[in-house]
């Protein structure tokens, strides 16, 4: 994994941090695709020890903040969560000796706060209907009453949330895949999209970055959709994005059944990632090689009704 020498260094105290990364990457090339001249590469961060791509960028938010001395051991870790970086929050932060709070949204999978909830963290429900923007101001609430009992990692708003995939998970990219054309992301924090999108363009700026985007509701678990009267994260770049491509959430679901039926047994961010980027290589017939993210597990939307 290339973080910087000092954040290796801390890591490699923790055995089981030093599994976070290094994922692979490979080729999804079932023939009912139909990709043509196109390729499709999926980077396998289910794989991750928390089961989803969050592990990166909530290990290098906490490690940089314990050794800058912004997180000490009396002090509690505070964020917003609508699962996967809770769970990275809550398994990183039990591993580290820290005490975790998180908010989230009471829809959020019974899954996902089961293993919460394993992990030790305290948890804060908000009410679904008030939208995801509504936990990042109870989260704010929390802070503002009591700043000297929380560290508020603030993943919207942390650098290191980009800096993290620009220093790993883009890197191994460019290993795995020879000349990419497009890489297709939505957003969360849009972390993923804006670190993996300025490590891309660096190495050479024909890549395309595609943003997906959707309906509002019922939404996509883990995503936020971008536009207008929508809370736009500090951190996400929207200068780096090329294209936009709309996705049909039933479609995304499908796309995740499909991808079940093969194997892979990945969320419906996933299928959501993977319907832009077939979208993309039918678009783009002329030897493309698009690039895209398998977020997290299937197993984590069991509740949610997505495999009924």
């Amino acid at each position: 994994m290339p973080f910087p020498k000092n954040i290796l260094k801390f890591i490699e105290k923790f055995p089981t941090l030093t599994t976070i990364g290094n994922t692979p990457t490979a080729e999804i090339n079932f023939p009912e695709l139909k990709l043509g001249n196109s390729k499709l590469f999926a980077k396998y961060e289910f794989l991750n020890p928390g089961g989803s791509i969050k592990d990166r960028p909530i290990l290098r938010m906490l490690v940089d903040a314990i050794l800058t001395n912004k997180l000490d051991q009396n002090k509690t870790i505070l964020d917003a969560t609508s699962g996967n970086a809770g769970i990275a929050y809550a398994m990183i932060g039990t591993t580290l000796d820290r005490k975790v709070e998180l908010v989230m949204p009471e829809n959020a999978s019974e899954e996902r706060k089961k293993r919460l909830i394993a992990h030790g963290a305290k948890l804060t429900f908000t009410d679904p209907l008030l939208g995801y923007d509504e936990t990042i101001r109870e989260v704010r609430r929390l802070y503002e009453n009591n700043p000297e009992k929380y560290f508020w990692c603030n993943q919207y708003s942390n650098p290191m949330n980009p800096l993290a995939h620009f220093e790993t998970t883009s890197e191994e990219l460019l290993n795995q895949v020879t000349d990419i054309t497009h890489f297709v992301a939505g957003v969360g924090t849009g972390g993923t999209i804006s670190g993996i999108g300025k490590k891309l363009k660096q190495f050479n700026p024909k890549i395309k970055i595609i943003l997906i985007n959707f309906d509002e509701w019922p939404g996509i678990e883990g995503l936020k959709p971008i536009g207008d009267g929508h809370y736009v994260p500090d951190i996400f770049d929207q200068n780096l994005v090329d294209d936009e491509i709309h996705v049909d959430i039933d479609n995304a679901a499908n796309i995740s059944k499909m991808l079940a039926s093969k194997g892979l047994f990945v969320g419906q961010s996933s299928g959501a990632y993977i319907t832009a980027a077939i979208q993309v290589c039918h678009k783009e017939q002329n030897n493309s090689k698009v690039v895209t993210i398998l977020n997290d597990i299937g197993e984590r939307y069991f509740s949610t009704g997505i495999w009924g």
